[in-house]
């Protein structure tokens, strides 16, 4: 093999990349100073792009299949300097692969407690965390922007960058949506589309897209879930007086199968009764209702009248309208009988005077 034929073959003939590392986004192609021999093959496969750079331009993107470095199948290489040799000699350009398929679970989270004002807890704090993916959609424009001339280009490098963004984004859009803090679970789907698409312009500066965006959790800090627990607790317990009764009950149960313990579990049955009674005289819905008592039907004039109470016969005796011998009936009497005759009414009819002596 001649001199110049050696000097040609050492030239890079086939141009691709094939990526096994799932977190490279770009690539450049390595070659000794940056010559490329003229009729060299290009593949780009799916999901890759590749752009031609040019005295730090850049001359061309192209899609996914196989080229030959031409001017006939690219015109735009005859704008390239430096082509002696009726354009046969190696060119000097540099190539990079832009990796445009879909970069999924990347996390996003909010460092430090949002504050946000809630209808419900007033003031609160709020952290959320989620995920999202992410595509290069402008290849060149994401290089310009972002790229540069670093020859190995991988998401760990920008992600930090774009968590903030979403923090930032996620805030403005949690604050103005109105919705309560224990409805926000059932909004997850929605504030995760809302967000994306509120995004969708900063990402696009940078020659991005996030085509999917979820909202994993918002949280409540330590101390108020606590808090709101104890609350819900209080909810499933219900009626205080029955689950203090239901405590003591318990207590003496497993005290009676404890004969041993019976003296220290004793004592803590009583202090139990008294914190529930304690409890109980605290809250007016525990205490018990009144008494029911009696009503009359009265025999007035051959007549039934009533029901009446007790104070109403009272009165109905002080004003003469009724006497010990006034019939009168009640629910559980079988029939109608002398009001002197009836317990509950003794104390309401005058005591008889003793018949005059004879004489």
């Amino acid at each position: 093999m001649s001199l110049l034929g050696r000097l040609f073959g050492e030239f890079v003939d086939v141009i691709d990349w094939v990526d096994d590392s799932r977190d490279t986004m770009v690539w450049r192609f390595p070659r000794h100073g940056n010559e490329i021999k003229f009729g060299a093959k290009l593949t780009v496969r799916e999901g890759q792009t590749a752009i031609f750079v040019n005295e730090g331009q850049v001359a061309d993107v192209l899609g996914p299949g196989m080229y030959e470095l031409d001017t006939q199948n690219l015109p735009v290489l005859s704008t390239l300097q430096a082509w002696p040799h009726a354009f046969e000699s190696p060119f000097k350009a540099e190539v990079y692969f832009c990796n445009t398929r879909r970069f999924t679970d990347l996390k996003w989270g909010t460092r430090n407690p949002l504050m946000m004002r809630d209808a419900e807890f007033g003031p609160i704090r709020l952290r959320a965390f989620g995920t999202y993916t992410l595509r290069i959609t402008d290849a060149s424009r994401f290089l310009r922007e972002i790229v540069g001339t670093d020859g190995l280009f991988s998401v760990d490098e920008i992600s930090h960058q774009l968590r903030n963004l979403i923090a930032s984004g996620f805030a403005s859009v949690i604050a103005s949506s109105g919705i309560p803090a224990l409805d926000l679970a059932a909004h997850y789907p929605k504030l995760g589309d809302y967000l994306g698409e509120s995004l969708s312009g900063m990402f696009a500066e940078y020659g991005l897209e996030v085509p999917h965006l979820t909202v994993e959790n918002i949280s409540l800090p330590p101390a108020v879930e606590a808090a709101l627990d104890k609350r819900t607790s209080m909810g499933v317990v219900g009626d205080l007086g029955q689950y203090f009764g239901y405590q003591s009950a318990t207590a003496m149960e497993e005290a009676a199968k404890n004969p041993g313990g019976a003296a220290g579990a004793g004592v803590g049955i009583g202090a139990g009764i008294a914190m529930g009674q304690q409890m109980t005289s605290q809250f007016p819905g525990a205490t018990p209702p009144p008494l029911p008592t009696k009503r009359f039907h009265v025999a007035l004039e051959g007549k039934p009248s009533g029901p009446h109470s007790q104070s109403d016969i009272e009165q109905m005796v002080s004003a003469g309208g009724m006497s010990a011998t006034t019939l009168v009936w009640c629910a559980g009497m079988t029939e109608w009988c002398p009001a002197g005759d009836v317990p509950e009414l003794a104390n309401v009819l005058p005591a008889e005077s003793p018949p005059p002596l004879p004489q």
